[in-house]
């Protein structure tokens, strides 16, 4: 193979004339000859017996060209790729410039290579820190979760209708006298208070009792899911056959016992609190890296080509296939069911496949700048966790995922620590009296 000519076009774009010999080219028309003469039926010979020559002059002398070109092209464009050192983003644009059998063939392939890049800013990049203090009313919703989730439930004869209860029910709604469809349901399970029906309907079932027959009346949202219900006033015909409650348990060491490991309240209190601290610790973690994530996305310039969005798009559809697959959902079947097409769901993972691709490219570009590398025994290391957190052999693993790719994840990886470990991170300070509102600490 020979590069007769390499040629950058446009931002990201490389235009390459290569040659492939006539040698080179003959044992690629032998090799699609031999691989097709099986089908060939040609008189005074057997089935897939007859020499190439009589073949070629039977159907013409470029009878096997198209397969020979087709068998040799991506082995010889991968070949340019090497040659050239392209970083290419996508399929290349091939053409036959020339082909003959003295000559051998010429071909013209159009590359989208990935872009130059800089970053303007991302060493010292000023990050604030926000904490969120645990308070003993974050416990005290913990601790009223607990003993939500342990409730008894009881029936309720004795009063009527309170909030929290759960009411069992008939109604029937109608609009201007007349029933409307699927406004009709008889022992219908509602819990007063948890906001599943219309604005104002479960605030009017307070206070209701057992075998009342009483009227409910509601206006439907202008924006309700039925647009022949939007804004209308409705009335709801309803009886209660049911009202069930929850009885708490008290709240002492002996709650503590029977729904945690430890043997006081106050003891599970201060595990809540832990808990609670170490999700904010982690809370606190994520809103630094996304801001850093930020601030490099902001601070990146470049011409990026549409393609490597379009590819991380699809990318990340097919991401969201593997993951549904085990729940039965297929992408055709979750279409139909919402009604949208492959271009709308689409659309939903345009703007983070966007934001991952400037930061991906920035931080590759921060790796480059830093002259950050990856040992073998830290290539070792991740092969071996991903092994162990898939349970698979490490060979396997390492057939699976190329060293190459793993490489730039890791070198992808160091840069950002790289850039978090050089951010300047400010949290507010403690506020006193005279103290201004901005003010922070390191």
């Amino acid at each position: 193979m020979e590069i007769i000519s390499n040629n950058k076009t446009a931002a990201n774009t490389v235009e390459v004339e290569f040659k492939v010999d006539a040698t080179a080219f003959e044992a690629a028309v032998q090799a699609a000859y031999l691989k097709k003469r099986k089908n060939i039926t040609v008189n005074g010979f057997r089935k897939g017996k007859a020499p190439r020559n009589i073949i070629e002059k039977m159907y013409g002398e470029g009878v096997f060209y198209e397969d020979a070109i087709n068998g040799m092209y991506q082995k010889e464009v991968a070949n340019v790729i090497e040659e050239l050192k392209l970083d290419v983003v996508d399929m290349p644009n091939i053409e036959v410039a020339s082909v003959s059998k003295e000559e051998g063939v010429t071909f013209k392939a159009t590359f989208t290579v990935k872009p130059e890049v800089t970053v303007s800013e991302y060493k010292g990049l000023k990050i604030k820190k926000v904490v969120k203090t645990v308070t003993d009313e974050d416990v005290d919703a913990e601790i009223k979760a607990l003993l939500e989730k342990n409730a008894r439930i009881i029936d309720v004869t004795d009063r009527p209708v309170e909030k929290g209860d759960t009411a069992v029910f008939d109604f029937e709604g109608f609009v201007d006298g007349v029933p409307f469809e699927g406004g009709k349901a008889d022992n219908f399970s509602l819990e007063v208070g948890s906001g599943r029906f219309i604005p104002g309907f479960e605030d009017q079932m307070v206070g209701k009792s057992i075998d009342e027959d009483f009227d409910v009346n509601v206006t439907f949202p202008e924006d309700y899911n039925a647009a022949e219900l939007a804004g209308k006033a409705a009335v709801f015909k309803c009886k209660i056959h049911e009202i069930k409650g929850k009885e708490y348990a008290a709240l002492d060491d002996e709650f503590a016992k029977d729904v945690s490991e430890f043997d006081t309240l106050d003891a599970l209190k201060a595990d809540l609190k832990k808990k609670l601290e170490e999700k904010e610790e982690l809370n606190t973690a994520n809103q630094i890296d996304n801001d850093i994530s930020e601030a490099l996305v902001k601070n990146l310039e470049g011409e990026i080509p549409q393609v490597m969005y379009d590819n991380r798009v699809n990318d990340m559809v097919r991401d969201w296939e593997y993951r549904n697959r085990y729940n039965g959902i297929k992408l055709d079947d979750y279409l139909k069911y919402a009604g949208i097409t492959i271009d709308q769901f689409k659309e939903n993972f345009k703007a983070p496949a966007e934001t991952q691709v400037k930061l991906r490219l920035a931080l590759e570009k921060i790796a480059e700048l830093e002259s950050i590398e990856v040992s073998e025994d830290e290539l070792n290391e991740q092969y071996q966790k991903m092994a162990d957190e898939h349970k698979m052999d490490v060979e396997k693993v390492k057939s699976i995922v190329p060293a190459e790719n793993l490489k730039e994840d890791l070198k992808v990886e160091k840069a950002f620590n790289f850039v978090r470990d050089n951010a300047k991170i400010t949290k507010p300070r403690a506020k006193k009296a005279a103290d201004a509102d901005d003010k922070t600490e390191e």
